[in-house]
């Protein structure tokens, strides 16, 4: 579209002459320019793209196959830069119909089309850049010398990765960066930035199908090295921006910054800064007091000394890093407009004193240096921090995908066979495996798992299940190896354990060593005891800091107070109110509380802490058991239903079968609809549902399940008498699996809905065998799938099966038409269950309906009671066949004919079938079917001498004041009926208000100006 909102004839028109005014030295530019990004983007183009260039001779028949063949392998990824890397080797000519085709493909590719609009918006701008990228990276002689000292210094100080370990000789490894480091998956922009932090499995929570299709076709990856090229995608083409990089904890921020120093220290990206500064939010906390720009940047590089001010000079070429701002104490509010105008409040100078948050602030915002660039990371929770900040780029670390994982382990052991075993063994433990999408978690799965595979005497059934037990030997092999006797450890536990829990209600992660005096930790015995592999000693800001490794060890070891105290509080009561926190920020303490109630965490580290209290273990075994009979009835609300999940998971990490048992015994529905789930919670819901013996009605409505989701709960479905999977994606293999999965003999389940999943007619068998081989099964709802004729005509001879019992199938919206009436005549003429009927929305138009009645409906074996046909391109011809029907047919009892265009004259053809007495019809459905004041006669006449219609919906229609006199017939006349639907008509409010005064006088009578109350476009919450 261009300026002024005309549109061009040709949509493309604006790109396609671009691209042919470039000469050939452009489109290379272009391509290198975009490469990353074309990777990702052709993806699910390239074979596409490939035969075009196969087409116009640039490609070879074994070039395009090379490429084909990888495509058929699911290796896209690697087809489209295989595809890039062969154009760039041929002629120019080839890069020209490369562009060419992208053009073509770019409607069905959001990441291309993406692309394409940013060229055409900026026309040449692109190339203007890339020349001002080059000369940015040319830096005055006389800074020469400092530069190549502070690359040389930050080289040396990110070249080395510590690890942690739990070896007696070695407590810390030291690393190459370059040898351990493992690719982190990074999307622009951020999928939401409220989410809750420390939430155990944050990004866990996207599972792998769905991550890596989602990276294929709408999430854009974006290249750390390539990070500050994005500002031109996002309006703007000089330099000078602001990036957020966020990640949930552990995912691994801290380390990709120090890769990014690294990598720029030694001349591998961002060659267009000169300079890079690199500060941790952490470190900047210890700074109480007023500062400038010049001085914070020599108390950290103190070579830079008086040639700062020739530094200053050349503002785009610099880089400034803040990791961690969710760890900065100081508030930073970008909201707030004092900062703009108020002198102490305003740092527009590197001379400038004032707050660090300040400075932070004003560069941020591009009025301290205006022209420099700013990366900040965060943790998804300070996000809304940045809501109102002047930030052009947001990125996000989703942590590993598939591979990576498995790159993780083969790097963290050094013995490959030890390896694989710990991989297999996360990769069959489907809560373990979803963990490893965190760097953190994978360290933690190491050091705690490791052990089990290489020493002798440890049995693998011992190997951790849940995440309390994987973090107790993570503790319990500290113990072990620690080298020196430990005096007292339980209550040296006990005390940082109360740290811990302080930090956690405080938001507060970095200690001091005034916070271990308070706790009665003498800052001595860090040195000297085992402390030194449970805290982290900072000493390189002014002030000594203590972290715990992780966040989550710092939620376990408070979690592992609760049982040490000597005198213990009311521990129901804190259990309660950290449950009641809306933010988040107790759910992994609880966790861990619950979990280590369980007699398989607890006992590993009661050989070293002694026995947990008897009377806590208790408490929150009681805790649990009323918690989920508080939570089980408040599911009305998201919120309600996901603190009901959180609890759910309580009970599994307790693996404890009495517990769970007690706590679910009595429990007959269990609602998450709306939910998100995931493969792990689906875990989770099939070991409570295993425990409970009274379980009727399972709501999974739109839960995002999928199959994977499925197969988890697979061993508890036959359990269920209702089961709600609709809008799940679960696809035909999800229903394989159901089929295999209710041919359980104890199955009791009547209610099954399969609603919008996805389904076709490859699961048409699959389906079969569940309606034929079901002893039990009375509801079936297949709304909303692509079953098609071919569908039917599969599903048609389970339905006529003497066995079946179905009463009730729902076939809305199924791409049907006339092809399949015959099919479902037979259903109707043999299925002596069946007694409803839906076919709304779908295309049986009038062949379809007039077979449906010749065949079926007239027919005295058909016992159908309700048959919805809403939406099915019917006419008035249509009405005449159904009147046959309806004379003759002493079962149906409901008819939905709403949103065909029947008009005034099918109505006449409908008079004389309602007038007559061997009309069973209670309920007509007529919205939206074009009626107007015209067929008042023919309806008043026709209804007033029915004796079984009491619902009779009008709504939706072309009918005025004209049409009372009608309405007033039918009401002092058809004495059965009991409700008239008029909502959405013509109607004066005179002509409302006379006929709501008429049905006073009628008792049991409703006239509804309403919404309608028919079913046809309702969610399918009732089978």
């Amino acid at each position: 579209m261009s300026e002024g909102g005309r549109m061009d004839a040709d949509p493309d028109a604006i790109i396609t002459k671009f691209l042919a005014a470039c000469k050939s030295y452009h489109l290379f530019q272009l391509t290198k320019f975009y490469w990353h990004r074309l990777e990702q983007a052709i993806e699910e183009e390239v074979d596409g793209v490939s035969s075009l260039l196969k087409d116009k001779k640039h490609f070879n028949e074994k070039e395009h196959l090379a490429i084909t063949e990888l495509v058929e392998k699911g290796n896209r990824a690697d087809s489209s830069k295989v595809l890039l890397n062969l154009v760039m080797e041929k002629d120019p000519q080839a890069q020209r119909v490369m562009w060419d085709s992208f053009v073509k493909k770019h409607h069905a590719s959001p990441k291309l089309d993406e692309i394409l609009k940013e060229i055409e918006g900026y026309g040449l701008d692109p190339f203007h850049y890339m020349d001002m990228i080059r000369k940015l990276s040319e830096i005055p002689s006389h800074l020469k010398g400092v530069q190549q000292k502070h690359k040389e210094t930050l080289r040396v100080q990110t070249e080395k990765l510590r690890v942690n370990t739990i070896l007696i000789k070695e407590k810390v490894k030291i690393f190459q960066l370059v040898d351990r480091y493992t690719e982190l998956t990074v999307i622009s922009p951020v999928r939401g930035r409220t989410l809750v932090e420390g939430e155990l499995l944050a990004r866990g929570r996207d599972y792998e199908e769905q991550r890596e299709r989602l990276l294929r076709t709408e999430l854009e990856k974006t290249q750390v090295d390539q990070l500050f090229q994005c500002n031109i995608s996002r309006g703007k083409s000089k330099p000078g921006i602001s990036a957020v990089i966020s990640g949930a904890p552990g995912i691994g921020k801290s380390t990709m910054v120090q890769k990014v120093v690294h990598d720029w220290a030694t001349g591998k990206i961002y060659p267009e800064f000169q300079f890079a500064f690199s500060f941790k939010f952490r470190d900047l906390n210890a700074l109480n007091c007023r500062i400038n720009l010049r001085n914070l940047v020599l108390d950290q590089y103190p070579y830079f000394g008086n040639i700062l001010e020739e530094v200053w000079k050349n503002p785009e070429g610099l880089l400034f890093i803040f990791d961690g701002l969710d760890e900065f104490k100081e508030s930073i509010d970008f909201s707030d407009s004092r900062r703009d105008t108020e002198p102490q409040f305003m740092c527009t100078d590197p001379e400038c004193w004032c707050e660090v948050s300040d400075i932070v602030y004003s560069l941020i915002q591009h009025k301290l240096l205006p022209g420099c660039s700013v990366l900040v990371t965060s943790r998804p929770t300070a996000l809304h921090l940045l809501e109102k900040a002047d930030i052009s780029i947001w990125a996000e670390v989703l942590g590993f995908v598939r591979d990576k994982r498995k790159e993780y382990f083969n790097r963290f052991f050094d013995d490959q066979t030890v390896s694989a075993a710990v991989y297999k063994y996360v990769e069959e433990n489907e809560i373990l495996y979803t963990m490893c999408y965190n760097p953190s978690y994978c360290w933690i799965l190491g050091l705690s798992l490791g052990p089990f595979f290489t020493q002798r005497g440890r049995q693998l059934q011992q190997v951790p299940k849940t995440i309390t037990q994987l973090y107790s030997y993570y503790i319990y092999n500290i113990l072990t190896n620690h080298s020196r006797p430990i005096e007292n450890p339980r209550d040296v536990f006990l005390k940082l354990g109360e740290m811990a829990f302080t930090g956690i209600s405080e938001k507060e992660i970095v200690f001091r060593n005034g916070d271990l005096i308070q706790h009665s930790l003498h800052p001595s015995q860090f040195l000297s005891g085992f402390m030194m592999e449970l805290l982290e000693r900072d000493e390189s800001a002014q002030i000594v800091c203590y972290t715990f490794p992780h966040l989550t060890i710092q939620e376990f070891v408070a979690a592992l107070a609760q049982f040490l105290t000597p005198d213990p509080k009311d521990i129901q009561k804190l259990l309660s109110e950290a449950h009641s926190k809306e933010d988040g920020r107790f759910e992994i303490f609880i966790c861990f509380v619950v979990g280590l109630s369980s007699p398989q965490s607890a006992h590993p580290l009661e050989n070293f802490l002694c026995p947990f209290l008897h009377q806590t273990v208790c408490q929150v075994i009681d805790w649990v058991k009323d918690n989920v009979k508080g939570q089980i009835g408040n599911t009305k609300t998201i919120t309600g239903k996901r603190k009901l999940l959180n609890t759910l998971h309580y009970l599994f990490e307790s693996q404890s079968k009495s517990l769970t048992r007690d706590s679910v015994k009595d429990v007959e529905t269990l609602s998450l609809s709306d939910l998100r789930l995931t493969p792990i919670d689906c875990v989770v819901l099939c070991f409570v549902i295993e425990f409970s013996d009274s379980i009727k009605e399972l709501d999974l409505e739109n839960c995002c399940i999928q199959y994977e989701g499925l197969q988890q709960l697979g061993p508890v479905l036959h359990k269920c008498q209702e089961l709600r999977l609709g809008r799940n994606k679960v696809g035909d293999l999800g229903v394989k699996l159901l089929s295999k999965v209710l041919r359980n003999l104890d199955c009791k389940l009547q209610h099954l809905g399969l609603n919008n999943n996805m389904l076709t007619d490859s699961c048409a068998d699959d389906l079969s065998s569940i309606l034929s081989t079901s002893r039990s099964l009375t509801v079936v709802n297949l709304n909303d799938n692509k079953l098609g004729d071919s569908g039917i005509k599969l599903l048609s001879a389970a339905l006529r099966n003497l066995n079946c019992k179905i009463q009730k199938v729902e076939l809305r919206d199924n791409n049907l038409s006339e092809s399949c009436a015959k099919d479902l005549a037979e259903i109707l003429k043999t299925n002596q269950s069946l007694i409803e009927l839906n076919l709304g929305n779908n295309k049986l138009k009038h062949s379809g309906v007039k077979l449906l009645s010749e065949e079926a409906l007239e027919k005295p074996h058909c016992k159908l009671q309700k048959l919805l046909l809403y939406r099915n391109g019917l006419t008035k011809s249509c009405v005449q066949v159904l009147s046959s029907a309806l004379s003759k047919n002493q079962s149906l009892i409901e008819l939905n004919m709403n949103s065909n265009n029947l008009g005034d004259s099918g109505m006449k053809l409908l008079r004389a079938v309602l007038g007559n007495s061997d009309c069973k019809l209670q309920k007509l459905h007529l919205c939206d079917v074009n009626l107007s004041d015209s067929c008042a006669q023919e309806l008043s006449t026709g209804v007033s001498t029915n004796q079984s219609l009491k619902v009779l919906d009008l709504g939706s229609n072309s009918l005025t004041d004209q049409f009372v006199p009608a309405v007033i017939r039918l009401i002092q006349t058809c004495r059965c009926l009991e409700l008239i639907g008029l909502w959405e008509n013509r109607f004066s409010p005179n002509g409302k208000r006379h006929l709501k005064s008429l049905q006073e006088s009628r008792g049991g009578l409703t006239v509804s100006f309403g919404e309608s109350f028919c079913v046809m476009d309702q969610p399918d919450r009732d089978y």
